[in-house]
């Protein structure tokens, strides 16, 4: 005889966690992802934000800093507001989470939630209406305890390439042609008495002598006056690299983790430690970490349970606070400055300046460097200045439940009382000090500020539900209260003029500054459930709740949110009996109104006062604020509907969803002429789109004793569309982006490039009239950048045309590898980057490879205009970059030593692993960040990192 056995779609039907309670994936009339917690801890990330890209659909996420405990921003289902948050609402272990996110260890994660629509998210009210991602740490499970030690280590060094840059010959030859076209073209001088100029100006534009690298030539002697091109001999004496020289190459990483789980019937426990210890590729930037968590769950009697969930972190951050200003920026200034301009001082010869004790000296400028850049090292900024946040976050979740699902309980079976109590507690010590004796606060004689906050949350619910079957009919109904409260408090003070060595406030000698303030915020709740399914192939989801909101005013407090959903069962169907190839079949449709009150204030409707600008001795004010009392719920209106499949005995699923999210008053600053003397005021004002199409398709090709491989495949679409805006404008501008009705959000709008005159190799821009109607009529070509400054086009947005991600694991008896590639298709990127090094303002800046294909005397034909410093220019759509781009974000190997040797060695089970984050990307301009932000715009930032890493986990 032969026994053959199948696996139980019933039995083994996903359950995941969802909003106040748990459900099968296959009976779930919303839209949610589960995330495995093996999936996060595979990868080597400090901050549980950046293992979200690529492992669900409908997310999309931003590479975040490469700063060490940094996170990464997330949208879920495109941007659902304009001014108002579009961050999703964090839950760990059933309560929002308000500690920092970096203070979650990964390895304590079993596993992740995005609840996507209304009918996932609706009972969180006002804070789920951007998504929800819900974070379950582990439980221990009943058996022995069970002891588990893991360890990496690894490397870190910049995962997105510099920008190509010219070489030190190339930035001589055209800083003498930007003097050259300048003396021809803004002074009118003759093309020979223009090079001759040229030629006697670069010494004192490029620094003089001392800053001249070729020693053997003078600056007036650089440039042979027969060709108008740099002199092939001329010999550098140095050519420093300001990047390699602030980079700390190969940064060093390493992480280690025990965790004791195990537990009776009656009671669980699980206990974990962690410390992670990891290096910025910045040289002096760091985050170390040291957490500690408690889950304990006990069923005390056949009707009484209780649950403690307790974890403490401690985090000391050292970053750079040179991110501000271009001039004080590392990544500015270390990329983009002269090639010419020397890390460490030069004598008149090229030779290294050295100190008493024959090590080279930091050239800080001082003695002549032109530009701004007199007093400045960006290396001396990261060592002697110093930067730090510390956090301390404890984060409590407790509470019991009364009421039991046993026959025993008769008319009161499914009835439950649960009380839930969850705290959050933060508090931050963070120092900026600046050295006092170079930089711009050298005069001043040091600078040091001390911040300190403290932030306290706390939740507490009262839920009752009653969950029964009758024959084939299956309810559970659900009511509950909540109340949750917020207070942060903030104190800062700063103090100039100090002493030498001690970072403390007391020896210094001029105060600064000081201030202190304290929000406080409250939200109360009820809220209730529906559940009703037949047969468990008919469900239907109905929920409800009513929140109010200490952000406005008490006349318009509250707001009402709700959704209904349901899911068919079709494989449960008696046609489908004999369709044994559909393991389960599910179709959904689901609607809801969920609210947002996030306006990034606690005090919406108020008006406002500043109170720091005091008359003499007497108290001063200024109002900031303009007093709005109507203003109260952005709302969200969010339909998805979709289907499910399980297919070939499992070997095959797949799953796609449409959703159409229209969010109506909206929250928006209501602009005002500034005439009045203020911008706008907070109001509801215009409605807003978005609707897309996510698809996902696994497949298992191989499956047997030693060989399994699986292949998944994740697509996502989102069409944004601005539906209204105020009554008084259809459109509000905002520097190279508009918000415009009838247009997707920050659409960029800008001059349209046309070419380049091959005459004088002059921009050429496309320029329009308008009719009395305002419609664009005579479309023609100008170099006048003022008239294209005044025609400007549409020329679409960051937004994608889809993204998603290609996975796929694969084994081999106890050999095992996985690799996640991501992509994104279409949308653009303005990178004002790239611009800058194409378009220079200053003499000290250098250019782009690209520039090396300027138009350079009549007759060249060519795409890159002449090269001018500070030259006059209207932005245009020569920055406008294809975003689209294809990563390889993780690729790991690991290997599981072989049961028999590990019951001679009496452990569990040990595995090594090897893993490589970040690996590559491949865009349409190497240097260019495609995952910077969601508006579509680049920025001096820290650059993300790839990590090579190795490690070891331990069963005992």
């Amino acid at each position: 005889m032969k026994v053959v056995m199948r696996s139980d779609t019933e039995v083994l039907d996903e359950v995941m966690v969802v909003a106040y309670g748990t459900a099968k994936k296959s009976s779930f009339t919303g839209s949610a992802s589960v995330i495995g917690g093996d999936k996060i801890e595979s990868r080597p990330i400090t901050n549980v934000t950046k293992a979200l890209e690529g492992q669900t659909t409908g997310v999309l996420t931003t590479s975040g800093s490469g700063q060490p405990g940094e996170s990464a921003s997330i949208v879920i289902r495109g941007y659902g507001s304009i001014n108002a948050s579009q961050d999703p609402l964090y839950v760990v272990d059933g309560v929002p989470y308000d500690g920092t996110l970096s203070s979650i260890n990964p390895s304590d994660i079993e596993s992740m939630t995005i609840l996507k629509d209304a009918s996932a998210g609706a009972l969180y009210g006002a804070r789920g209406a951007n998504g929800v991602v819900m974070i379950t740490t582990k439980q221990g499970k009943e058996g022995k305890t069970n002891v588990t030690w893991r360890s990496t280590a690894g490397w870190s060094s910049r995962a997105i390439p510099e920008y190509d840059m010219v070489s030190q010959k190339d930035f001589v030859q055209l800083t003498y042609e930007a003097l050259r076209n300048g003396y021809v073209f803004t002074n009118g001088y003759s093309w020979a008495d223009a090079e001759a100029a040229a030629r006697n100006s670069l010494s004192t534009n490029l620094g003089g002598e001392l800053y001249n690298p070729f020693k053997n030539y003078t600056w007036s002697q650089i440039i042979d006056p027969t060709t108008g091109q740099v002199r092939s001999d001329a010999q550098s004496a140095w050519n420093e690299n300001w990047m390699d020289a602030i980079l700390h190459n190969n940064a060093f990483r390493h992480e280690h983790q025990l965790q004791l789980s195990g537990g009776t019937e009656k009671t669980r426990y699980m206990f974990s430690l962690g410390y992670l210890n990891e290096d910025g590729i910045l040289t002096g930037t760091n985050f170390q970490r040291y957490n500690g968590r408690a889950n304990i769950n006990s069923e005390v009697t056949d009707w009484f349970k209780g649950n403690m969930n307790v974890s403490l972190t401690h985090s000391i951050m050292n970053y750079s606070q040179y991110d501000g200003a271009a001039t004080s920026n590392v990544w500015y200034s270390a990329q983009f400055i002269s090639p010419l301009f020397p890390m460490y001082m030069k004598d008149m010869d090229g030779n290294n300046v050295l100190d008493e004790n024959g090590n080279p000296q930091l050239d800080y400028g001082e003695q002549g460097r032109p530009g701004s850049y007199n007093d400045y090292n960006p290396l001396g900024g990261l060592v002697d200045d110093k930067s730090y946040v510390k956090n301390d976050v404890a984060s409590l979740r407790t509470g019991f439940t009364l009421g039991s699902d046993k026959d025993d309980f008769g008319v009161f079976k499914g009835l439950k009382l649960s009380v839930n109590f969850g705290m959050d507690y933060r508090t931050m010590n963070q120092m900026n000090y600046m050295n006092m004796y170079h930089g711009n606060q050298a005069n001043a004689g040091g600078l040091i500020y001390k911040y300190n906050t403290r932030m306290q949350s706390y939740t507490f619910n009262q839920i009752l539900t009653w969950d029964r079957s009758f024959g084939l009919h299956n309810f559970n109904v659900m009511a509950g209260h909540e109340f949750y409260a917020y207070q942060y408090e903030y104190l800062n003070a700063a103090k100039s003029n100090l002493v030498d060595g001690i970072l403390e406030l007391r020896p210094g000698t001029t105060i600064t500054s000081a201030d202190s303030y304290t929000d406080k915020y409250r939200i109360e709740s009820w809220f209730g459930r529906f559940n009703y399914n037949f047969d468990e192939k008919y469900y239907f989801d109905a929920s409800i709740r009513r929140d109010g909101s200490s952000r406005f005013h008490k006349d318009h407090r509250w707001g009402t949110f709700w959704s209904v959903g349901g899911n068919w069962r079709v494989s449960k169907e008696a046609f489908m009996e004999d369709v044994k190839w559909v393991d389960n079949l599910s179709v959904k449709l689901s609607y809801g109104q969920q609210g947002n009150d996030n306006l990034r204030t606690y005090y919406a409707w108020q008006s406002l006062y500043d109170l720091g600008w005091p008359n003499g001795s007497n108290i001063g004010g200024m109002v900031t604020s303009l007093e709005n009392q109507e203003v109260s719920w952005e709302k969200s209106g969010n339909m998805n509907v979709g289907f499910e499949a399980l297919l070939l005995d499992h070997r095959l699923s797949i799953s796609a969803e449409y959703y159409n999210k229209k969010t109506t008053d909206m929250l928006l600053n209501y602009p005002m002429a500034t005439s009045t003397g203020f911008n706008g005021y907070n109001a509801n004002v215009g409605d807003m789109r978005n609707s897309g199409f996510e698809f996902e398709v696994r497949g298992t090709l191989i499956k047997t004793n030693d060989w399994n491989w699986d292949i998944t495949w994740m697509g996502s679409t989102v069409k944004n569309k601005v539906l209204k805006l105020t009554n008084e404008s259809p459109e509000i501008i905002n520097g190279i982006y508009s918000i415009k009705e009838g247009m997707p959000i920050n659409t960029f709008y800008m001059a349209k490039a046309a070419g380049v005159d091959p005459a004088t190799g002059a921009q050429l821009y496309w320029a329009y009239d308008k009719d009395e109607n305002g419609n664009i009529v005579n479309e023609y070509i100008t170099s006048d950048y003022n008239k294209a400054n005044e025609s400007k086009y549409y020329l679409g947005s960051r937004i994608p045309d889809l993204y998603g991600s290609i996975g796929t694991s694969l084994s081999w008896k106890d050999i095992d590898l996985s690799i996640l590639t991501t992509y994104s298709l279409g949308g653009k990127i303005f990178d004002s980057l790239y611009q800058g090094s194409m378009e220079n303002m200053y003499f000290n800046n250098n250019w782009n490879e690209h520039a090396l294909r300027r138009w350079q005397k009549p007759g060249d034909i060519t795409d890159v205009p002449r090269i001018e410093i500070a030259g006059s220019y209207a932005t245009n759509d020569r920055f406008l970059v294809d975003a689209s781009y294809f990563a390889i974000k993780n690729i790991t190997l690991g290997y599981t030593l072989p049961k028999v040797w590990m019951q001679k060695a009496r452990l569990g089970s040990i595995r090594v692993f090897a893993s490589v984050d970040n690996l590559a990307l491949f865009t349409h301009l190497k240097g260019m960040d495609p995952q910077y932000n969601f508006s579509g715009s680049t920025d001096y930032a820290y650059s993300p990192n790839k990590t090579w890493s190795f490690g070891f986990e331990v069963n005992f």
